[in-house]
């Protein structure tokens, strides 16, 4: 059972999968080819299910930072023998630069150690564990490091160094002097096809060094954002293109499954994936933080992955695989204990079954992004826009799941129906474009009947605030998005109420705030979100509490971790962040509250609230 903190993590990315590395340079989750691949390091989740260590054999006082403007992990350890440094990093494809960076990561896993001072005794352990766990893979030295063979894949790691191999588990000690460099590498590729090859300790060198100056290439480009909190909007870009799958242009919602919503219990799910949800958040956020090429691709990755027959009554997916794919079915693996006891472990995600209407009005506000400006639409996505907007014309008054995914009956969520709204309102924007101005007068009826809906069943009277679901009595952070949204201006009266019952009935001591406080089928309590606490702040930014919107982003912000990485929750009564890490949402979150709150406090309009 791994007890290890997951803010104790960082990120390593190449535009492809992701690897996470501990505080002590332990390696304890990388899944290749692909983010959504089996694990060849899975320790995160269990005690047995790999890892890869580097680290001084005696105690070292640790401080680590990524390179600057690069998600390049440096790790420094000072300890009575002196002084070494530890550089990590997933390679990028050889000479990429800017937005082409990604496009060909070769899948290599570089590590180079470096004596600065002293003589350093330092251990190397190796126990590749593929499939999750799975795989207790045969190990073979070989001349310039050692070949591991099991399961699907063949690992190569290349090192100058001797390793002991003990079933399957090697490992070695090696004494650094001062100005000695030691440069590692691990590949992976398929048992039916050749060895990956071994890469010298120059070709480590060089490599990290090439990696470091597509990064460095990709932020100077993408340096967009100018205004208070711009180091942590520069870092949660360069996290939100760091889980960015190249070859499609999708973000997945995080870099990892099953790390709870509530320590020991079963709230834990598989968050590698992309959701139709988050669109309009991420775009918005890429706007700010990235540009018109990463907003361009997702939003074309998701209309080519959700392109379908809606006119026969299907419904709109609310979730695809990295490559578009749709069967995301779940199962559990019932071999791995779960990060400290929180079982089950699941791949895949059930949630790709639900009904959510929200969808549809997300996918029309992503598209009003990104097209308003256009001077035409190629005929398959104007033909497959006419269609959401039909279809949220068609079904906005069923219930459905809600963004939440809950796992119990179907109801009128309120954010469902603000976001069908949102649907009309931006088809109504889009019509000219689509080659729909003839639908105008029809979809403007609809949108002027979903609003007197959720202005007469969403408000409640005796709550003093707009309620989680038509006529129900239970808040929900997601009417904070009213204003963001355009619904309602910040300064009218019931905006503001709902924002002041939300800050004083979902929040808790620490200032963070959570979802909801209703039932939701599932047992035991979540912790509090942070794109929720985001939200908040920007909220608040839009009603003119200004001062208040800084208060609140900076407590959400200040539970970055060391290297500025954001999980999804934070614990209630331990405070330790958990779910999901690093979040894609917290840092869109991040991203966005903080445009809202300077161009408040500037008086500029923002772009989300019109």
């Amino acid at each position: 059972m791994s007890t290890r903190p997951i803010s104790d993590h960082a990120l390593l990315g190449d535009c492809r999968s992701a690897a996470l590395v501990t505080s002590d340079g332990s390696v304890d989750w990388l899944c290749m080819p692909r983010f959504d691949s089996p694990s060849i390091f899975a320790r995160l989740l269990d005690e047995d299910a790999g890892y890869w260590s580097i680290r001084p054999t005696r105690p070292a006082e640790v401080t680590r930072r990524y390179l600057n403007d690069t998600l390049v992990l440096e790790t420094t350890f000072r300890s009575a023998d002196g002084t070494v440094v530890l550089l990590d990093a997933l390679a990028l494809g050889n000479r990429e630069r800017g937005h082409s960076m990604g496009a060909s990561s070769p899948g290599i896993l570089l590590r180079e150690v470096t004596c600065v001072e002293g003589r350093v005794p330092v251990e190397v352990a190796y126990a590749p564990r593929p499939e999750f766990g799975l795989v207790q893979p045969l190990m073979q030295p070989i001349r310039g490091g050692l070949v591991a063979h099991g399961g699907a894949l063949v690992l190569t790691l290349s090192t100058p160094l001797e390793l002991r191999v003990s079933g399957s588990i090697a490992d070695t000690t090696v004494t650094l002097r001062a100005g000695e460099r030691l440069g590692l590498a691990l590949q992976a590729g398929w048992a039916w096809g050749p060895e990956p090859p071994r890469r010298p300790p120059r070709h480590v060198h060089r490599r990290l060094k090439d990696t470091v100056a597509g990064w460095r290439s990709w932020s100077r480009l993408h340096a967009r954002y100018e205004g208070p909190w711009q180091d942590q909007v520069g870092q949660s870009g360069r996290v939100l293109r760091a889980l960015t799958f190249a070859p499609t242009g999708a973000i997945v919602a995080a870099a990892t499954t099953s790390l709870p919503e509530n320590i020991g219990g079963e709230r834990n799910w598989d968050y590698r994936y992309t959701w139709i949800r988050d669109t309009s958040f991420t775009l918005q956020a890429l706007a700010t933080a990235a540009c018109e090429m990463e907003e361009t691709a997702f939003f074309a990755f998701l209309a080519r992955a959700s392109a379908t027959r809606l006119d026969l009554g299907m419904d709109l997916q609310i979730m695809y695989g990295i490559g578009g794919e749709r069967d995301l079915s779940e199962r559990p693996l019932p071999h791995l204990t779960g990060w400290r006891g929180s079982a089950p472990v699941r791949v895949g995600n059930d949630a790709w079954r639900q009904r959510q209407t929200d969808v549809y009005g997300e996918l029309l506000d992503a598209a009003h992004q990104i097209y308003r400006d256009a001077g035409h639409l190629a005929p398959l996505i104007r033909s497959f826009l006419v269609g959401v907007a039909e279809t949220t014309a068609r079904r906005w008054q069923e219930p459905d799941q809600s963004l939440w995914e809950i796992r119990g009956p179907s109801r009128h969520f309120l954010h469902s129906k603000l976001m069908c709204w949102v649907g009309m309102d931006r088809a109504i924007a889009l019509a000219p474009l689509l080659g729909a101005t003839g639908r105008v007068a029809d979809w403007t009826r609809t949108r002027e009947q979903i609003r007197a809906a959720i202005l007469t069943h969403g408000w409640n009277q005796r709550v003093g605030a707009f309620t989680q679901t038509f006529a129900g009595a239970e808040l929900d952070a997601s009417a904070l998005m009213m204003p963001l949204v355009g619904f309602l201006s910040g300064d009218d009266p019931r905006v503001r109420a709902t924002v002041d019952a939300i800050a004083v009935r979902l929040t808790d001591a620490r200032g963070l705030v959570h979802r909801y406080n209703a039932a939701d089928g599932l047992p035991g309590r979540e912790g509090t979100f942070l794109l929720c606490t985001f939200w908040l702040a920007h909220a608040l930014a839009l009603t003119g509490e200004g001062a208040l919107a800084k208060r609140v982003f900076q407590t959400a912000a200040s539970y970055a971790n060391d290297v500025g990485l954001l999980a999804e929750e934070v614990d209630s009564v331990t405070g330790e962040p958990i779910g999901n890490f690093p979040q894609a949402f917290s840092h869109i979150g991040l991203i966005n509250a903080a445009r809202a709150i300077r161009d408040a406090t500037q008086g500029t309009p923002t772009g989300s609230a019109r």
